[in-house]
């Protein structure tokens, strides 16, 4: 599965679900697809509700986008708010080609300005005449999807006393009639969801965008509020508007469904791999280096990552704390020389603090790199950094998400983390292999001491060893100085 826009995708038959007879449209947005458990309800319209900024205006578009190049829908979008040449600029710079396919009559942008003149007949407020208008545009294209920006708009030349309820019932049972897959969007209330406090209950669907920030970090959330005759998730899921559009992050949408490999793959460390058995980690398991400030977490993720490389596999490593220099000329000293494997482009690093942005935007990075690179290994270090731009439970469920999605492709995944007990990254659970490490003190001097907390699948010594780190590179030997075996 991917949450990343700017391919061709092959059409999907409108999913039908057999028990509740009800017909979905796909939206093409992989995430909020997940979510409706198929796509909005096909010929109904669905109220996409937010305050400003929030990204009503760019899901409604995209939702035509992606039904006009992938399903085979041509979309209506009218604007009460934005002319034409607007939307085609500030969508051009998210990669969408709204002039190509208005040019296909694959869709079609109407700029609505309504006034009370124009929506009155004989003394009497109606919407008779955007009907009309409504009816032209769509036959002219003949769309098949229909978006709608902003309601607020109508409700804005409409007379405090006229019946505001019953008009807006009366566009969307028209949208019904006409068969019309349609989202609507409005504006949050202070009390309600819109301002109103009434649209909601008109939609067949009600979704929820929401943009906070907390502790000076913006977070974006989606709620599926309703989804009449059909199941759906109700948990708030995070959301991002990027370079490619709208991307839906579901934490918990995957199936343990993926498949386990009998395959093993070197730590980097032959005397580490004894301990394993001999062979290594199970080759698309999460392995996880615990230990406290250095105690050789980074050191032993260097030497699976260029283990890797040497088999001949790609392997992406995110760096939290060192840039690619940095890490190269220290693991340099261990003889541990990433340089020739950046060099050739088997190894990639990507060092950043993981403070300059959001957990949401750090996922999509994260995926849509792996997607990209499709590596074989990928190292992060640490995962502990993250829970400087997100509580505890928020990076668990991040962690979770990437574990899920990295096991579905058939990755290696290796994380360090900065760790004086479990409580602290509360993945130590989830992970095949937990490698532990520590600092134990021997007179006037430390020694770091690794030993094999769990290894599903596969047998492991239950010893605690010395990890030993020189310019030939990492070792391990028993306590008492032996070399281990």
């Amino acid at each position: 599965m991917s949450f990343f826009k700017g391919r061709r995708m092959n059409r999907p038959e409108i999913s039908v679900n057999t028990l509740e007879l009800l017909v979905k449209a796909p939206t093409g947005i992989a995430g909020l697809d997940e979510l409706t458990r198929g796509g909005l309800p096909a010929g109904r319209p669905t109220l996409v509700c937010g305050g400003p900024g929030c990204g009503k205006t760019v899901l409604a578009m995209e939702f035509l986008v992606r039904g006009a190049e992938d399903f085979e829908e041509p979309g209506l979008f009218v604007s009460f708010e934005e002319k034409p040449e607007q939307l085609l600029a500030n969508f051009r710079s998210m990669g969408f080609d709204l002039a190509g396919l208005i040019g296909k009559k694959r869709l079609k942008i109407s700029y609505v300005e309504l006034s009370a003149e124009e929506i009155t007949e004989a003394g009497a407020f109606s919407l008779d005449a955007l009907l009309i208008r409504l009816e032209h545009a769509i036959a002219e294209v003949g769309a098949k999807r229909v978006a709608l920006d902003s309601v607020e708009t109508i409700f804005s030349v409409l007379s405090p006393t006229v019946a505001l309820r019953g008009e807006v019932a009366r566009l969307f049972h028209w949208l019904r009639e006409k068969g019309m897959t349609a989202i609507v969007t409005a504006e949050r209330g202070s009390a309600e969801l819109t301002r109103h406090g009434f649209e909601e209950y008109l939609s067949d669907c009600v979704v929820l965008l929401d943009h906070r920030v907390e502790g000076q970090i913006s977070r974006r959330r989606l709620r599926i509020v309703k989804f009449r005759g059909s199941a759906h998730a109700a948990d708030e899921c995070p959301f991002l508007i990027g370079e490619t559009g709208f991307s839906v992050l579901p934490i918990s949408s995957l199936n343990l469904d993926h498949s386990a490999s009998r395959e093993r793959v070197s730590t980097g460390v032959p005397d580490l791999d004894i301990m394993l058995g001999a062979e290594g980690y199970f080759k698309g398991t999460t392995v996880l280096v615990t230990g406290t400030a250095g105690t050789g977490k980074s050191s032993l993720a260097a030497a699976f990552a260029v283990a890797a490389c040497e088999r001949g596999e790609r392997c992406l490593y995110f760096s939290f704390e060192e840039s690619a220099s940095q890490l190269t000329r220290n693991m340099q000293s261990l003889g541990i020389d990433l340089s020739p494997w950046l060099a050739q482009g088997t190894l990639t690093v990507r060092a950043f603090r993981p403070s300059f942005r959001g957990l949401e935007e750090h996922l999509l990075s994260i995926t849509r790199e792996t997607a990209r690179l499709e590596p074989s290994c990928v190292v992060i270090d640490p995962i502990t950094n993250f829970i400087t731009v997100g509580e505890a439970d928020e990076v668990r469920s991040m962690v979770t998400r990437i574990m899920d999605l990295l096991k579905h492709r058939g990755a290696t995944l290796l994380m360090t983390a900065l760790m004086r007990n479990e409580t602290e990254t509360h993945v130590s659970s989830l992970v095949d292999t937990w490698i532990g490490l520590d600092l134990e003190s021997q007179g006037h001097t430390f020694r770091r001491a690794i030993h094999v907390v769990k290894s599903r699948g596969m047998g492991h010594s239950q010893e605690t060893r010395e990890l030993v780190m020189s310019s030939q590179g990492l070792s391990l030997r028993s306590l008492n100085g032996d070399k281990a075996s």
